[in-house]
């Protein structure tokens, strides 16, 4: 693996990952989730009849088509699962299907997909829902949220490289070290902006946006707005998973490494994580942000790492063990 936070943070950007579309067709639509809103989901099914479904939600300015999504979804369906990659509102080409921005708080979208998903089954296949940085503060607060009422929907959730604690990891962000990462995410968010308002002048107003340099900046005057906070601090505080972690009661893999440039590994040694008895944390002496790369295969170890923890899920669930197939 990359001994390098920075480097291997970059590497997710870098490798591009293998997904076969030939083997497993390609199933992208649109997918309302309430009225006059519309998410784009990429859902590809197994060789056979799945096993379950395994959900996935991408990181900040992400789509459904980033490696880390793309890598992830080949491994479950070669292990026997329906792989579906959820673009949050206003991604992958979706800025025309609705008048609001994501944030890092949204569950509306991903719980109404698990709805749907549970609805085609008759409940009968389990679900898993994995979350990316951002997304995997998202799917953190789902699980929390619902409590004991996620057992209905979800067999187990996974967040990987996730901000917890979102204004101490938006601070971080800003350390001279950090440069990159902040002028590449609000070089895209403001490019989503900048689209949006093309769209739909009257939503927002794009005075000022060119002296905006920080993420911070960038949630204070167009994120919290439309989300329906008072500004960045109010939608940092109330949306943080940290603040729903301690209510988790299904089976939660976290992986966060400790070379992570911009959000500390710090902020998991917090009792809502070390005292949840439902909650696996994985500390990785190396990584980055989302940047679980080796040099050989399999490339992205995570992934390695995901498919087991389910399937540790699945021999507890019914007591019947499976084995993963082969890559």
């Amino acid at each position: 693996m990359f001994r390098n936070g920075h480097l291997a943070t970059l590497a997710t950007v870098a490798i591009r990952a293998h997904l076969d579309e030939i083997r497993f067709p390609v199933h992208d639509r649109l997918f309302e989730t309430e009225p006059g809103v519309k998410v784009r989901v990429v859902s590809q099914q197994p060789e056979a009849a799945p096993r379950g479904h395994v959900v996935l939600v991408h990181g900040l300015e992400g789509n459904s088509d980033g490696s880390y999504m793309r890598s992830l979804a080949q491994h479950a369906l070669v292990n026997g699962f329906a792989a579906h990659r959820m673009n949050m509102r206003n991604c992958g080409g979706t800025e025309a299907y609705c008048r609001t921005l994501y944030h890092s708080g949204l569950t509306v979208d991903i719980e109404c997909f698990l709805a749907h998903l549970k609805g085609l089954s008759g409940g009968q296949l389990p679900i898993y829902l994995v979350g990316f940085s951002l997304g995997g503060n998202q799917v953190s607060k789902l699980a929390g949220i619902l409590g004991e009422r996620a057992a209905n929907l979800l067999a187990g959730v996974a967040a990987i490289s996730t901000p917890i604690d979102l204004a101490a990891c938006s601070r971080c962000v800003q350390q001279p070290s950090n440069w990159l990462y902040q002028w590449q995410f609000v070089y895209r968010m403001k490019r989503t902006i900048r689209r949006k308002h093309a769209l739909m002048p009257d939503l927002l107003s794009l005075d000022g946006i060119d002296r905006i340099r920080t993420i911070w900046a960038i949630d204070d005057a167009y994120v919290a707005p439309l989300g329906g906070f008072r500004d960045a601090a109010h939608y940092y505080a109330s949306e943080s998973a940290q603040n729903f972690l301690g209510d988790v009661r299904i089976p939660m893999l976290m992986v966060h490494a400790e070379d992570d440039p911009f959000i500390p590994v710090s902020l998991y040694d917090q009792p809502a994580v070390t005292r949840n008895p439902h909650i696996r944390f994985i500390r990785a002496p190396h990584g980055g942000h989302m940047g679980f790369i080796a040099r050989r295969e399999p490339r992205f170890w995570v992934n390695e790492l995901i498919l087991n923890w389910i399937e540790e899920v699945e021999i507890a669930r019914r007591g019947v063990p499976r084995k993963l197939a082969a890559r």
